[in-house]
């Protein structure tokens, strides 16, 4: 068995950072798929065993099952070595671009993915709002993003690892990235990073028609 084992499925974005990071440091881990369309996060089971908040992803290590993907990425960052804060001054900024994205940026087009693409909802007053204000998160990183190759300046940190979770999700996402060109090359640096991978190629997914 792998030092590592993250529960996680393709679909997953927040799943994606912890996997990402795992793939760029080279650490030996495996995938376990979780049946999130079938309720797997809501049983009893997995709840007492793995997290009580119902949630992918779960990292295991060293005896410890880790969840929340930024406490993930926080915990690998400092066993690692890689993709941390220099300085307390660069853990502030880490930390404040993480907020971000779990509060702006991942929550709002997590959730307007999730109702176009698997809800299928349609549009709605709820995926208009959330599309909006996806793309004010989206313009916020942009704005960042001109004349930085990184979030914090000119190297890679689980901020950026973090931020782009859910951005490698394509036509999927349903709002024009191609609208946002200094975060478009952003992500063109990552995916040029040894070891980056596409979600779907490093976490198992739902077979299809299920």
């Amino acid at each position: 068995m792998a030092d590592y084992r993250l529960w996680c499925m393709g679909e997953s974005g927040n799943a994606y950072k912890a996997a990402l990071m795992l793939e760029l440091c080279g650490l030996p881990w495996e995938p376990v798929w979780v049946d999130f369309f079938h309720g797997e996060t809501r049983t009893t089971d997995f709840r007492a065993k793995l997290n009580e908040m119902g949630e992918v992803p779960v990292l295991e290590h060293d005896g410890k099952h880790l969840t929340q993907s930024g406490v993930i990425l926080d915990y690998l960052a400092t066993l690692t070595g890689r993709f941390g804060a220099h300085d307390e001054d660069e853990r502030r900024e880490i930390w404040r671009w993480i907020l971000f994205d779990n509060h702006k940026l991942t929550a709002s087009l997590a959730t307007l993915r999730y109702l176009i693409q698997f809800a299928k909802t349609g549009e709605t007053p709820v995926t208009e709002f959330l599309r909006a204000r996806a793309v004010n998160a989206l313009k916020i990183v942009d704005h960042h993003m001109e004349g930085r190759s990184f979030v914090l300046g000119e190297r890679c940190t689980i901020a950026d690892l973090s931020m782009v979770g859910y951005l490698y999700y394509g036509d999927e996402l349903t709002v024009p990235l191609a609208d946002f060109p200094h975060m478009a090359a952003w992500l063109q640096r990552i995916k040029a990073m040894p070891g980056w991978k596409h979600p779907y190629e490093l976490m198992p997914s739902a077979p299809k028609g299920r």
